[in-house]
């Protein structure tokens, strides 16, 4: 099947999920997002069909008919690192995805959120929907998918709900894996990913440019290479990063070099102040990837025989985008800070790929499409 499906992204971020689609000939026709930075880049990748705002403020007659609708509504609220408050709001924009899939009648719908996802209430309630409310005419299927099994040098996992109205649609297969198996190749790694990038850096700033999105000015457009950029770090930051070797963390750090707070806490989590392997997926990017307090994100490159061989650095934001799996072509807009965030709120690209190679292979044609009203 090579014709082209429509398809509406919901909580759209900067597009990894739509640029995983868009791979295998999906046509977006709608987007939100409420963030205006990740809303411009969006817009600068995939066309003016962007909607720059409240999901809420969208009428039921602005929403198009699509195959697929698509997104990860915000998960604060379920996220380790958020406050894991029940009651945040955030947490209740689900519902406004599902009123998109009610008016749209997409054929399947897909929801990626964080691991934790689905073991909350709220989680429980969209399952609710499926029996007897909003979700009645879908099927719904969910697990937890690690994006390293999809062929995205990172090990990141992300609860997927797949909703259909054309059949049952299971979860799609890993293609790929840590240990040698048959059909399935193995897992990427960061050498993969970033090893042709420099290691040394020649600046620490984006170039001043600027473009206008929706009456606003914004910061960009920006291409792959000027995110290649580096920190300016302490002396006392480059003599920590010199002793973590890769897969080391601050516990490697010399008695003289820990700071207090970690001298007095002998436990805690491994991967922070960490050093990435060539040779191995990354862990989960987030959203401040930039600081090696907040986890793996030293570069790789390390020799134990020959100090001079050592990039003592985070790695960059071109980086980290790659290891996201966004192709170096991708445009951006925003501060340093506002195209992190994108980056690490981001879905692989690859993973999403992986799911929209699974749908292609179940959605039906031969109908009217989104337009069929047929369960």
């Amino acid at each position: 099947m090579t014709d082209p499906l429509t398809l509406i992204d919901l909580f759209s971020g900067c597009g990894g999920m739509t640029a995983g689609f868009t791979r295998q000939r999906f046509k977006p026709v709608f987007a939100v997002e409420h963030n205006l930075h990740a809303a411009a880049t969006y817009a600068a990748n995939f066309g003016d069909h962007m909607h720059w705002g409240d999901i809420a403020d969208v009428t039921d007659d602005q929403i198009p008919d699509a195959d697929v609708v698509i997104g990860g509504p915000p998960c604060q609220g379920f996220s380790n690192l958020g406050s894991r408050d029940v009651d945040d709001p955030r947490n209740k924009l689900w519902k406004q995805y599902l009123r998109f899939v009610q008016v749209a009648r997409p054929q399947v719908f897909v929801i990626e959120n964080v691991e934790r996802f689905r073991r909350s209430s709220e989680f429980q309630l969209l399952l609710d929907e499926a029996d007897g409310g909003m979700l009645a005419d879908y099927e719904l299927t969910h697990g937890l998918l690690l994006a390293a099994d999809y062929g995205v040098a990172q090990r990141r996992p992300r609860t997927i709900v797949i909703g259909s109205r054309i059949g049952r649609i299971a979860l799609p297969e890993p293609t790929h894996s840590k240990l040698p198996m048959m059909e399935r190749a193995p897992w990427r790694t960061v050498r993969e990913r970033i090893g042709g990038l420099p290691g040394k850096v020649g600046t620490t700033e984006l170039p001043e440019s600027w473009t206008t999105f929706k009456d606003r000015r914004v910061p960009g457009v920006f291409k792959g290479r000027d995110l290649h950029f580096g920190r300016n770090p302490r002396e006392l930051s480059l003599q920590r990063y010199d002793c973590i070797p890769p897969g080391g963390g601050r516990f490697d750090l010399p008695d003289e070099l820990l700071p207090r707070c970690w001298r007095e806490k002998k436990t805690g989590t491994t991967d922070v102040m960490g050093r990435m392997r060539w040779d191995h997926p990354s862990l989960t990017i987030r959203t401040e990837f930039f600081k090696p307090e907040k986890g793996q994100y030293l570069h790789p490159q390390w020799d134990a025989e020959h100090p001079e061989r050592r990039v003592n650095r985070v790695i960059t934001h071109l980086e980290a985008a790659l290891l996201q799996d966004f192709p170096e072509t991708f445009l951006w807009c925003g501060s340093k800070i506002e195209i992190a965030k994108q980056i690490g709120n981001a879905v692989p690209v690859g993973l999403a790929e992986a799911i929209a190679v699974h749908l292609r292979k179940h959605i039906d044609r031969r109908g009217t499409g989104a337009s069929d009203t047929a369960a």
